[in-house]
């Protein structure tokens, strides 16, 4: 990822992606995933991994998520479409280790995920729905990695890029990314400007006027 791009992104939050992505008339927030360990904003490049319930007939290669892991590193989210499992664990403690290992900015997990001590001891910034003990042995397997997975209803292609923060998880499509962060650092702008007021003392009914309900109109961000 271009760091110049980088810096873009990681300067703006998940609120002003949203609401540029919702200009657009696009999908990309992923609902109900929250930090479970690391506290800091997380944003770049998705290497996606789709998990599968494993059954007598279900074999894999290799250790679900190992891959992606090792082809991970700076500018990387491993991005993993557990499909909202929250009963098992789709990531652990030595797969945080790796994570951290090759540099990568962090992990997003959609459903549970354990280890979290572990994670949070190695420095791991990690997004899940929730924390579990139960092990992924013999319950899920890898079906494949570097394809389009869903995350929380949202499509992610691989080299999507995503950001993560206090309020949640957005998925930017990398083929939009120039457009979406010029509507998103607009409308950042627009949003200082009106916190600016607030501090200053003018009364919030007057800054927050019926402008504010049609301000990611295509019109107001021209």
């Amino acid at each position: 990822m271009d760091m110049s791009m980088h810096d873009k992104l990681v300067a703006l939050d998940t609120c002003a992606v949203s609401d540029a992505l919702d200009s657009l008339g696009l999908p990309g927030a992923a609902l109900g995933l929250h930090a479970v360990a690391g506290e800091r904003r997380l944003a770049g490049e998705a290497v996606t991994v789709d998990l599968i319930e494993a059954d007598s007939t279900t074999t894999s290669p290799r250790h679900l998520c190992t891959a992606a892991v090792d082809a991970s590193g700076p500018d990387k989210v491993i991005v993993v479409a557990h499909h909202g499992r929250t009963h098992v664990a789709g990531w652990g403690g030595v797969l945080s280790a790796g994570a951290v290992a090759r540099g990568a900015e962090g992990v997003i997990v959609d459903g549970a995920v354990r280890d979290l001590d572990e994670a949070r001891q190695f420095g791991l910034t990690l997004y899940a729905a929730t924390a579990v003990p139960v092990t992924a042995r013999k319950r899920i397997v890898e079906r494949d990695w570097n394809i389009t997975v869903e995350i929380a209803g949202v499509r992610v292609d691989p080299g999507d890029y995503v950001l993560a923060d206090g309020s949640g998880v957005v998925f930017i499509p990398r083929d939009r990314l120039d457009e979406i962060l010029s509507i998103a650092e607009t409308i950042a702008a627009k949003e200082a400007r009106m916190l600016a007021r607030v501090r200053a003392g003018e009364p919030v009914a007057t800054v927050m006027s019926a402008n504010y309900e049609t301000m990611l109109d295509r019109e107001a961000l021209r």
